[in-house]
């Protein structure tokens, strides 16, 4: 039974990261795309900039959410989860659920990010 808790309380600590990973990136966004409306951007800052909101939003869900052990795939969990579960809300949002082989590197990069995000959760002194 000890097991059991241990794996759901493992698993919580994913699902919060998640949910604090997707809302923090939603938010980033809708800030990006103000600087946008009103600023003069090149086009070609876009995919940079959101996949650097993706990386800190990983980063920001682990750091509040995971702790213990095996940070490391805790955290390539949340990341293919925010991965995913942005695509599936911008695609929402967008209307084009359309999927090509850029998702693979995507989820791929957030896997990288969640394992390096996880690595830092569970080593950093919080006090």
């Amino acid at each position: 039974m000890h097991s059991e808790n241990s794996l759901a309380a493992q698993l919580l600590q994913i699902v919060k990261a998640v949910v604090l990973a997707v809302l923090f990136c939603l938010a980033a966004v809708l800030v990006f795309s103000l600087v946008l409306k009103f600023a003069a951007l090149s086009e070609s800052v876009i995919r940079p900039v959101n996949q650097c909101i993706k990386v800190f939003a990983i980063l920001f869900g682990c750091f509040l959410a995971v702790r213990g052990e095996k940070g490391w795939l805790k955290g390539i969990a949340v990341g293919i989860f925010t991965v995913m579960l942005t695509w599936l809300v911008f695609a929402m949002v967008g209307g084009d659920f359309s999927l090509s082989w850029l998702i693979f590197a995507e989820l791929a990069f957030g896997a990288v990010a969640g394992l390096l995000s996880g690595i830092v959760a569970v080593n950093v002194r919080r006090g």
